[in-house]
């Protein structure tokens, strides 16, 4: 099989998974969720594995630490997944505004302007998505996740088509 199949079968699979999740967002945002709590689990685990392999006391005290809160959260996320959907969404909105913010200091602070009007925009962007999240909350928390997933799989499912089609996707003959 050679790398362009493999690119277009990924690409394939990514944009219908992309076109599912924003069909049913809701449906997403739970599979989201889920995912999210069964990997803060699993590195809750390899991180209380961790802890007691590590050398000196306050890194292996402050690693064990980490790692059952870790599994902690895995576990009440996994227990009641809406309550994990609102608090997942609710830091999907800080990171939005702070991302936002922290683009629009630096692009009024960068020495070279090229390419001030690009980060400025996604400065705003961000900060405007944090602002639509946050008026309608909590009805943003169900759907949110899941449409955020489904753009995040069209554009891998696009980049891969892209892959597909361009001579880095194609074997380089020896």
């Amino acid at each position: 099989m050679t790398n362009r199949i493999l690119w277009l079968i990924m690409a394939l699979i990514a944009l219908a998974g992309g076109f599912f999740a924003l069909l049913n967002p809701i449906a997403a945002s739970l599979a989201a969720t889920t995912i999210a709590a069964w990997m803060f689990l699993l590195f809750g685990v390899l991180e209380l594995i961790a802890g007691f392999r590590v050398s000196g006391m306050g890194a292996k005290i402050w690693t064990i630490l980490m790692g059952v809160l870790m599994i902690y959260l895995g576990i009440t996320i996994l227990g009641h997944p809406l309550r994990g959907m609102v608090t997942l969404t609710i830091m999907v909105g800080i990171l939005f505004l702070a991302g936002g913010i922290t683009k629009v200091i630096l692009s009024f602070s960068m020495e070279d302007r090229s390419y001030f009007w690009a980060i400025l925009l996604s400065g705003v962007v961000s900060i405007i998505l944090a602002f639509m999240i946050f008026s309608n909350f909590p009805m943003s928390a169900l759907n949110v996740l899941g449409i955020l997933l489904g753009v995040e799989l069209l554009s891998n499912g696009v980049w891969a088509l892209a892959m597909a089609f361009s001579r880095d996707g194609v074997e380089v003959d020896a």
